[in-house]
């Protein structure tokens, strides 16, 4: 039977599936930090890799829709060629579905079209108007605007779409409107600038030229340091609701509650546009279909998981990074460290529990 999550003023969400599997290269992911989604639920997926292993730095897409995955192609790779990354972070659409990649090593932004081949790049190390020092999250307006998270020079700036810098706003501090080392972002339907501040352990909002609207949570890590442990053999936070330990990313759904991605206390937390709690995830998963057939193809991969006795903690998230809404209240979750995607969907009618 599937999980159903109970939220304030009558909000269910249920748990639906799990996609893709752990693949250095081919039809898989490999910590996948940021993926954006498209109507017809073609998912452009950010992985980041291993340093150790370079050849899974690279740019997956997948089908992610209702029926199950399907893998449909791999563009990009490590490097500091046209078209390659060190370290991408976030990414973006348009709306010709052209591909927009921050790289925090390299600090720049590589555009690509929907099919993969690179277009074109731009960015400058530094702190002047159009510069970058890591850059991270990435969003693009309903008038085309590109807005970029600044990550180390604690600022969000904007952009064309060719890379014209357009404005800027945000400085370093804790207080409304600063931030301390910013990561993650989204744009609302009034394009209202969401942002993950990192290690101020909170999300503000902004108008989309700057001003700011409101700041969401405090710092929360439960009883750990790192606020994943084992109870009866599962891994859980014991974090109170409205807390966060280092916020990665965010996204906004047509009602406009919020979803935020809370990194280090393994789990997503869902709150009002006013900022009040209404559930939060921490993870359903099973196999996936992809999964599923790999273990088929292996004999030995089957041996060894049936010598397992409880496998209960693989199901929940590890350090989830980025979260996005797909059509018909889906809500998709990069489940970064597991390698793949939990899957819920926010019911709009009533559910019996």
């Amino acid at each position: 039977m599937a999980s159903v999550f109970l939220g304030i003023n009558d909000r269910t969400f249920t748990y639906e599936s799990t996609a893709a599997r752990a693949e250095h290269v081919g039809a898989g992911v490999r910590y996948p930090i940021d993926f954006a989604i498209t109507q017809d639920d073609t998912a452009y997926i950010v992985n980041r890799g291993r340093e150790d292993r370079p050849d899974g730095t690279r740019l997956t897409v997948f089908k992610l829709g209702e029926e199950g995955e399907e893998y449909i192609s791999t563009f990009g790779s490590h490097g500091e060629g046209p078209g390659q990354f060190i370290w991408p972070m976030g990414i973006a659409l348009d709306k010709d579905i052209n591909v927009y990649v921050t790289d925090e090593w390299l600090n720049r932004i590589t555009k690509y079209d929907k099919d993969g081949e690179y277009i074109s790049h731009w960015g400058t190390h530094g702190s002047g108007d159009g510069e970058t020092d890591r850059p991270a999250g990435i969003a693009v307006g309903q008038d085309n605007t590109l807005y970029i998270v600044d990550s180390r020079n604690n600022r969000v700036q904007k952009f064309d779409l060719d890379g014209k810098f357009l404005g800027r706003f945000g400085s370093a501090g804790s207080g409304d409107g600063q931030f301390n080392l910013p990561w993650g972002m989204c744009l609302d339907g009034d394009d209202n600038v969401f942002v993950a501040d990192w290690r101020n352990d909170r999300v503000q909002s902004f108008t989309s030229d700057g001003k700011w609207l409101a700041s969401f949570g405090t710092p929360g890590t439960g009883g750990d340091t790192t606020n994943a442990r084992v109870k009866g053999g599962i891994t859980y936070s014991d974090a109170p609701v409205g807390q966060f330990n280092r916020p990665t990313g965010v996204c906004v759904d047509e009602d406009g509650d919020i979803y935020i991605a809370d990194w280090l206390n393994n789990r997503v937390q869902v709150l009002t546009p006013e900022g009040r709690f209404i559930t939060e995830f921490t993870g359903d998963g099973h196999l996936s279909n992809m999964g599923i057939a790999k273990l088929r193809s292996n004999p030995d991969m089957i041996k060894q998981r049936n010598g397992i006795q409880n496998f209960t903690p693989e199901r929940v998230l590890w350090a989830p990074c980025a979260v996005r809404i797909a059509r018909n209240n889906r809500v998709i979750i990069a489940d970064t460290t597991r390698h793949r995607f939990q899957i819920y969907r926010k019911n709009t009618e009533p559910v019996l529990v």
